[in-house]
């Protein structure tokens, strides 16, 4: 493929653009974290149903008050697994969230279900395994970030909370620049039909990579314990790997190359964060249970 100068320079400066904000969002502050996350759960989200709608006819029949208040109740589920440190005033959003999944779902069931003339479970369902795909997610990664235990590191002084989602995100990216590089120079053996360009070599290697690397730093500049390092840059490397295979699946039914093109030369929210999607619940669960 011949070199064209002007897509490089569109992907470059997009990846300039779209690191500045995630950078910005991650490190800011614990406001700024949720902010980013709730404008990528609401893009996910919108992406999420153009696609379903390509692949099953029957979710083009849904409603706008279905296709926004189903989005609304899983952001609420964001809002349930907020800290105490999110309040407004002597609002918790953690209690905002609570009403508002208890009343969103009741009158969502009411008009989709109890006062339609003509029930289809379908839509439904696929609005429901939206709820688990994209908002389960994004509403553990906040949990994620509300993690108030201290950690004293090597020149840094901030909380778990801080240093495990800025950890994921890391080994996430680590692992697809690793296995992109070793697929390039060694890659022979395809992975899988779903996804043509990943090799066996690649994601191995990639994933190998990725963990040694990400285990080093983590471990030896900054004092994160070894066990952590590791244990979320191998659920990283190898639970991400399938979240990007899910999501090209999704787009191999739907026909399609990306799921959107907010960021030009980079595709749209599900391209971009479709290996985090699977990676956070059980990172979650690696947390809050064994490490």
């Amino acid at each position: 493929m011949a070199f064209n100068i002007q897509t490089f320079k569109t992907r470059t400066l997009t990846a300039i653009i779209f690191a500045v904000i995630m950078l910005t969002g991650l490190l800011y502050n614990y406001w700024s974290f949720f902010i980013l996350f709730s404008i990528i759960h609401i893009g996910c989200w919108i992406e999420y149903q153009k696609l379903i709608g390509i692949i099953h006819k029957d979710y083009l029949t849904i409603t706008s008050f279905h296709r926004n208040c189903i989005m609304l109740i899983g952001w609420c589920c964001m809002l349930f697994m907020c800290g105490g440190m999110y309040k407004i005033g002597n609002f918790s959003l953690k209690g905002i969230g609570e009403y508002g999944i208890l009343i969103l779902t009741i009158i969502f069931c009411l008009f989709e279900i109890v006062f339609k003339k003509k029930l289809n479970i379908k839509p439904i369902g696929y609005s429901v395994l939206g709820l688990l795909y994209i908002s389960l997610s994004w509403s553990l990664m906040i949990g994620l970030r509300s993690n108030e235990t201290f950690f004293e590191g090597k020149n840094i002084s901030v909380t778990m909370g801080f240093v495990i989602p800025i950890l994921l995100i890391a080994s996430i990216w680590i692992n697809d620049t690793m296995q992109y590089i070793v697929g390039s120079f060694i890659g022979k053996t395809p992975f899988s039909k779903i996804s043509p360009k990943k090799t066996w070599e690649g994601t191995v290697g990639g994933s190998l990579l990725c963990i040694i690397v990400v285990s080093l730093v983590g471990y030896y500049i900054i004092n994160i314990p070894l066990q952590l390092c590791m244990g979320i840059s191998a659920i990283a490397a190898i639970v991400g790997t399938a979240g990007d295979l899910v999501e090209s699946k999704l787009k191999r039914l739907a026909n399609v190359k990306d799921s959107g093109n907010i960021m030009p030369g980079h595709g749209g929210f599900l391209d971009r964060f479709d290996s985090l999607l699977l990676a956070t619940p059980f990172i979650w669960l690696f947390v809050y249970f064994f490490a």
